[in-house]
């Protein structure tokens, strides 16, 4: 199975828009929402059954047993987070400040300091004729990334015969990003005409490249600064990056989104873009030139 990824170096540029006309453009019946932080491909992307959750544990976290704590503060010297403070009934571990070190359990002489195992997010998937796998990391957790492989695992573990596999990924560099882009055929890479849009396009081509990830790129809402749109074009020709199109701004992207409508079903000039990008990016996801 072909998996294609679509990234992008900075939020706002439009990359779940186009991960969701892909979508529909190929009738994708594998796809996962990769974006933990913020999922939202499922507004846009139809789903014909009831999900299925279940937990997911992240690092663990400190808790203190007040029935054997001796009330000495050494845990509370000692952590460097400032996660254990003193309450009315006693010292108290506070869960989003705790890092999940453990020195706290390693200096309590009284064996009261116990770790945990953090509820740090949920998984959900649905298995219909499509299969989609996405989750939501609770707030202040920081175990994006393994989140992210858990995705993607419960995407691969409920698949049967399916030639490609669609995954949005999640804006940025960061962990989540990483996790992302392993086990890839192909980056998509989503930026936009705008300085800090070809600053972050070039980060996140730099470590697709460390991770030895395939890449291409498409520049969305083209005509918002033109200059900056044939910068993107010429830096993609002399560092041999396949350039996949442009995409002009449009309202009717907007109002097709805020209708909880993928682009692949209206017409209006970007889709048409879209449609072209995507023929393209199916031929270099097959190895062949776009």
């Amino acid at each position: 199975m072909k998996k294609l990824l679509i990234l992008s170096g900075k939020g706002g540029t439009g990359k779940t828009t186009v991960a969701a006309a892909f979508i529909g453009f190929a009738q994708a019946e594998a796809v996962a929402d990769c974006d933990v932080d913020a999922p939202n491909l499922h507004l846009v992307v139809q789903l014909d059954t009831e999900p299925e959750q279940w937990a997911f544990f992240g690092s663990q976290k400190a808790r203190i047993l007040p029935d054997k704590c001796a009330d000495c503060g050494l845990c509370a010297q000692a952590c460097r987070f400032d996660a254990i403070q003193r309450t009315a009934t006693g010292f108290a571990a506070r869960e989003y400040r705790c890092e999940g070190c453990g020195v706290c359990t390693y200096i309590c002489p009284q064996k009261a300091v116990v770790m945990e195992d953090d509820l740090a997010g949920t998984q959900t998937r649905y298995r219909g004729k499509r299969v989609f796998s996405t989750a939501s990391l609770r707030m202040g957790r920081g175990n994006s990334g393994k989140l992210v492989t858990a995705v993607k695992d419960a995407l691969m573990e409920a698949v049967v015969d399916q030639e490609l596999s669609i995954i949005d990924g999640s804006p940025g560099i960061g962990c989540p990003v990483i996790a992302s882009v392993s086990g890839v055929d192909l980056v998509l890479l989503v930026t936009e005409p705008s300085l800090s849009g070809i600053s972050d396009m070039k980060r996140i081509l730099k470590t697709a490249a460390i991770l030895g990830a395939r890449t291409a790129v498409c520049v969305n809402k083209v005509d918002v600064n033109r200059e900056n749109a044939e910068t993107i074009e010429r830096f993609c020709d002399a560092h041999n990056i396949p350039f996949m199109g442009a995409i002009p701004y449009d309202p009717q992207a907007s109002a097709a989104i805020n209708a909880w409508i993928s682009l692949s079903q209206v017409s209006c000039p970007a889709s048409e873009a879209l449609r072209r990008v995507y023929t393209r990016t199916m031929k270099q996801l097959e190895g062949g030139a776009a």
